[in-house]
């Protein structure tokens, strides 16, 4: 059984093709810069064979007809007809509070995903996108929607309401979603398989961390704080965007002649890392290179970012209670040696310490990286939200 996954983003989409039987990517890629005048086209196959070519279309419908027929491709291809296709999930990122579950998609959850793209402007008009260009190119194959807010929908209302007026929540849906939904959700259980508990015995704090940062309170297997909110933006800081601040700080930015519209961008596009670090540039790679070359406002930028994390392992911790593990994934929390030790080092009085070597060795792949006689583990668990998703989906319309 093969399903397809797809990622449809404003400007792009990601899609990759599983062989269920095995959970095999048999191949991979993405359709980059659509809208403009030269989309691109990356496509590998699991046997290491790479195309790259500038494709002209002219949305998504066009993106997904041109990956379909490199799929099927008598050189390129994976598959021989389209017909072998027995399933697609799309990731989609908000469903408000109307969908908590993953859902095969019919012209209601449609509807709803159209509702919410208040709530994810970006994002929702480009997943529901993706899902009708599918709908178009292979019709009658069953999508299924699986939405990065949907992990999070456990949390009790103390986590998720803002203390605001009331009829702000219940008249326009303004609360905490929380977003990654669906790595810390593949984490969560990986990580429970990992130490060989019942996923519902489970107690992790989960760190995603790359260019979007967020983390997760896990009890029993189930989310009861996150720190992403309403949009992505709250919480820790991340490549470009702030995280948490003073909403005060929003409207002087205002009032300091900065269009509403500006701020916003400013703050998802040109904050964090990126607007701290002072080098064009929010990846963590180079904020290192540069604060070991002696760059004092990389080095601060660095600070920031562990201090804000740390902060909020201590919280979790609490109410987590009798937690199992700090868990990290992400391409920063797979990645970076020195921004896991910067942060594990922090984290003495909860009686965690760092094992150096195994942080070292542990570069993208699982393992456990504090000492052995730490009273709570750190783990380095790689995220795979794209199996997830191919998982969710099989599960959702065909029982396995």
């Amino acid at each position: 059984m093969k399903i397809l996954v797809i990622n449809a983003g404003s400007s792009s989409m990601k899609f990759t093709l599983f062989e269920m039987e095995n959970e095999a990517v048999l191949a991979k890629g993405v359709f980059e810069r659509l809208g403009s005048a030269n989309p691109n086209l990356v496509y590998k196959r699991a046997d290491g064979f790479k195309l790259e070519q500038e494709i002209p279309v002219a949305d998504h419908v066009g993106a997904f007809t041109e990956i379909c027929k490199q799929l099927v491709d008598p050189e390129n291809g994976v598959i021989k007809s389209l017909s072998e296709i027995a399933a697609v999930g799309h990731r989609v990122l908000h469903g408000g509070e109307k969908i908590t579950l993953p859902m095969q998609v019919d012209d209601n959850v449609k509807a709803i995903i159209r509702e919410c793209f208040p709530l994810g402007p970006l994002h929702n008009p480009a997943n529901l996108a993706g899902i009708e260009a599918c709908e178009k190119a292979i019709p009658g194959v069953p999508n299924v929607a699986v939405f990065d807010t949907q992990f999070h929908q456990t949390m009790p209302p103390e986590a998720y309401l803002y203390a605001i007026p009331y009829e702000y929540y219940t008249e326009h849906g303004i609360r905490k979603y929380g977003f990654h939904g669906t790595s810390h959700h593949y984490v969560t259980l990986a990580t429970a398989k990992y130490l060989g508990k019942p996923v519902e015995d489970t107690n992790i704090i989960t760190c995603h961390l790359g260019n979007g940062c967020s983390m997760a309170a896990v009890k029993g297997g189930k989310v009861v704080d996150t720190t992403m909110g309403l949009t992505p933006l709250e919480g820790l800081m991340m490549g470009t965007r702030s995280g948490d601040m003073d909403p005060a700080a929003v409207i002087r930015m205002i009032e300091l002649g900065s269009t509403p519209r500006e701020v916003d961008n400013i703050l998802n596009k040109k904050s964090g890392l990126f607007g701290v670090g002072g080098i064009n540039t929010g990846d963590m790679r180079d904020m290192e290179a540069a604060a070991a070359a002696g760059n004092e406002r990389a080095a601060l930028a660095i600070k920031m970012f562990v201090r804000r994390i740390v902060k909020y392992i201590g919280s979790y911790f609490l109410m987590v209670g009798n937690t199992d593990a700090v868990v990290f994934t992400g391409g920063i929390g797979e990645f970076s040696v020195n921004t896991r030790k910067r942060i594990i080092e922090q984290l003495y009085p909860m009686g965690i310490m760092l094992d150096e070597a195994a942080n070292k060795e542990c570069f993208g792949k699982a393992g456990v990286i504090s000492t052995a006689d730490s009273k709570i583990k750190a783990i380095v668990m790689p995220t795979d939200e794209e199996k997830m998703i191919a998982l969710t989906t099989a599960k959702i319309v065909f029982g396995k």
